[in-house]
C-alpha cells in the first residue's frame, strides 16, 4: 500500500472533473519511455519459533527497516515511527501486519527488474541473518490466526481496520494475512490505456491461476488454491472486482474517474496525520461538504491518495497496476512482469491476447474470476475447455512479445527466459499451491511448519 509523507507546501484545491482526469493524462508516455515497476511482499518471521515479529521488539520490523541504512536506504517517518525506507531501488515499506514490500523503481527492462529483486532479497536476507529473521514467499500466512499477527503503526491502517468489518467479512484477512506480487505499466494514450486495461482485466484470472500459492489457513488446507484471491470477493464490493464498465464502448479516463468518485473514502491526510473519513464521499469533498473536513476542498494529493484506496483486479493511477498474483519465490517475482510486459508492451502481442478473450461476455468473465481461486488452471472457460487450454497460447504470445522487444542482457539473452517458470507450470498442469498440497499430504505428513524450510527466500 502507498506510503504518504507530509506535503512540503500549499497545494491549490481541485474543483473540476478535468483536475481529476489530469494525473491519468499526465501518465501518457511514448513507447520508448515505458517503464516497468514491480512490487512484491514477503511474510516476515522469527526463525526461533516462526512468530511474526512486532514493530517494536528487538530485531523486529522497525529494526529490520533501519538496518537497511547499511545499504544506502533512508528512513521515511510518520508521527515519529519509521514506516518505510527510500533508496535507489524504490521504497521498502511495511504492510499492515509487518509484511515487507519492495515497491521497485521504474526500470527499462526485465533484466534490470530481476537484478533489482535480487539486490533487495540479498539485503533483507543479510539483515535476517543478523536478527534471526526469515522471509517466506507465499500468498498468505499458512498458519497464523489474525490474533497472532501484529499491527504496524501506520495511520491509514488503523482507519482501514476499523472500517473493513463494516463492509465485508474478509477485509482484515486481506490486510493482515496476505502477500502479493504486482507490476505497474505505462500507456501511450487513452485508447492504449483502455485496450491494456481490458486485456489485463480479462486475463487477470489466468495470472491468478499461474501464481496460485495460498492453499493453507491456520495450518490446514483451506479448500482453495489461491485463498488470497478469494479474500477479495468479500473484502469490500464497492472497491473491488472486475469492473464491467471497462469493457463498455467509450471507456476512458473520465469513466474511471466517475467510478472512483463512487468509491467511498477512507481518510484525508493533513499535517502528518490521517483523518478518518471512512465511508464518506469524494463528490461531497469536491463541494466542500466532507463531514471530516467541513468547508475544505481536496487537493491533487488527496485525489492521489483516494486512487490508491480502490482494489480492483487492475487499477489505474497515472499507470496501470496488474494485481492478480499471489506472492512467491524470486523466479516468479521476475515472471509476473515478464508475463504482462510480453502481452501489453508489444502491439502484435496485445492484439493477439485481446483476440483470445474479446468475445467473452461479462457474465463469463465474472464466472471465470469466481472459479479460479478454487480451481486455478482447471477453471472452465467460455466456449468449453479449461483455463489451461488457453494458458499455453497466452504464454506463446507473451514470449513473442518479449522477443520482439529485443531487450538483451550482457550475455545476449532476451527477456523471454523469465517466462520459463510459468511455462513449466502450464506443461505440468500443476500450479504452486497444488505442489504445496502434495507435500503437505505426502512428505510433510501434515506438518505445516515444514513450509518454512522449503519456501523461505
Amino acid at each position: 500500500m502507498s506510503t504518504r509523507t507530509a506535503s512540503t507546501g500549499e497545494e491549490p484545491p481541485i474543483e473540476r472533473l478535468e483536475d481529476l482526469v489530469a494525473p491519468m493524462q499526465a501518465g501518457e508516455k511514448p513507447p520508448a519511455a515505458w517503464r516497468i515497476g514491480t512490487e512484491h511482499e514477503k511474510l516476515v518471521y522469527k526463525r526461533s519459533d516462526h512468530h511474526a515479529p512486532s514493530y517494536e521488539e528487538e530485531g523486529g520490523i522497525r529494526d529490520i527497516l533501519l538496518q537497511l541504512r547499511e545499504f544506502g536506504w533512508e528512513p521515511v517517518e510518520e508521527n515519529g515511527h519509521v514506516i518505510a525506507m527510500s533508496g535507489a531501488d524504490g521504497t521498502v515499506s511495511l504492510e499492515p501486519a509487518g509484511q515487507l514490500e519492495l515497491s521497485g523503481a521504474p526500470l527499462e527492462n526485465l533484466h534490470q527488474t530481476c537484478a533489482e529483486t535480487g539486490r533487495h532479497l540479498d539485503q533483507v536476507k543479510a539483515i535476517g541473518e543478523k536478527f534471526g529473521v526469515g522471509f517466506l514467499g507465499l500468498g498468505m500466512w499458512p498458519d497464523k490466526t489474525r490474533a497472532e499477527l501484529p499491527v504496524m503503526p501506520k495511520g491509514r491502517y488503523a482507519i482501514m481496520m476499523r472500517h473493513m468489518p463494516r463492509v465485508g467479512s474478509l477485509g482484515l484477512d486481506m490486510m493482515l494475512r496476505t502477500c502479493t506480487i504486482q507490476v505497474n505499466l505505462d500507456y501511450s494514450s487513452e485508447a492504449d490505456m483502455a485496450k491494456k486495461f481490458r486485456t489485463g482485466l480479462a486475463l487477470q484470472p489466468l495470472a491468478t491461476a499461474l501464481f496460485a500459492n495460498s492453499p493453507f489457513t491456520e495450518g490446514r488446507p483451506n479448500g482453495f488454491l489461491s485463498y488470497r484471491s478469494h479474500i477479495w470477493s468479500d473484502t469490500d464490493p464497492q472497491r473491488t472486482g472486475m469492473l464491467p464498465f471497462v469493457f463498455e464502448e467509450g471507456f476512458g479516463y473520465e469513466r474511471y474517474v466517475e467510478y472512483m468518485l463512487d468509491v467511498p473514502m477512507y481518510f484525508v491526510f493533513r499535517e502528518g496525520r490521517y483523518i478518518d473519513a471512512a465511508g464518506q464521499s469524494f463528490r461531497d469533498f469536491m463541494k466542500g461538504q466532507l463531514p471530516a473536513l467541513p468547508g475544505e476542498l481536496p487537493t491533487a494529493s488527496d485525489w492521489t491518495d483516494h486512487l490508491s484506496t480502490a482494489f480492483p483486479e487492475v487499477r489505474m493511477k497515472s499507470f496501470l497496476e496488474m494485481r492478480g498474483a499471489d506472492g512467491g519465490p524470486w523466479n516468479r517475482i521476475c515472471a509476473l512482469p515478464a508475463f504482462w510486459v510480453g502481452l501489453l508492451y508489444n502491439d502484435s502481442a496485445l492484439d493477439g491476447a485481446w483476440d483470445l478473450v474479446r468475445h467473452w461476455t461479462m457474465e463469463e468473465r465474472e464466472a471465470l474470476r469466481d472459479a479460479v481461486p478454487k480451481l486455478a488452471l482447471d477453471a472452465p472457460i467460455p466456449g468449453g475447455g479449461t483455463l489451461r487450454d488457453i494458458a499455453g497460447e497466452v504464454l506463446r504470445i507473451a514470449r513473442a512479445g518479449l522477443v520482439a522487444r529485443g531487450r538483451l542482457n550482457e550475455g545476449g539473452d532476451n527477456e523471454a527466459g523469465f517466462l520459463q517458470p510459468l511455462e513449466e507450470i502450464v506443461a505440468t498442469g500443476k500450479v504452486p499451491a497444488q505442489r504445496l498440497l502434495d507435500k503437505f499430504h505426502g512428505e510433510w505428513g501434515g506438518d505445516i511448519s515444514r513450509v518454512y524450510g522449503e519456501k523461505s527466500f
